[in-house]
């Protein structure tokens, strides 16, 4: 995985419970979220729908992104989202669906 960090936001359906995260690896940290190993909270939830994922090339400000998004009101939450995602597609679904065959860029 590249150098950087990754806040990124799990959902467990439109307009449900969200988690938001850092990470520096991206696809391994969702996988886990997928897989019921992520976080107990997560995995609790079943949040397990990656809705939105905001990349930054240094670790440091990908860190303090996520504390401040932790912070924010639902509805800002939401709004954030639905910039990007206005459906609450499951993103990980987009990037590796059922047939296997990778689409597009993951990430922005």
């Amino acid at each position: 995985m590249e150098k950087g960090g990754w806040v990124y936001i799990m959902a467990n359906r439109y307009r449900g419970g969200t988690y938001v995260g850092v990470t520096s690896d991206l696809i391994r940290r969702v996988w886990q979220h997928r897989e019921g190993k992520g976080s107990i909270h997560v995995s609790d939830f079943n949040k397990k729908l990656l809705v939105y994922a905001e990349r930054h090339e240094e670790i440091e400000p990908a860190i303090t992104r996520e504390k401040l998004v932790k912070k924010w009101h639902r509805d800002w939450k939401f709004a954030l989202i639905e910039r990007d995602n206005p459906d609450w597609l499951d993103l990980w679904e987009q990037w590796y669906p059922a047939d296997g065959v990778l689409k597009g860029d993951v990430g922005r």
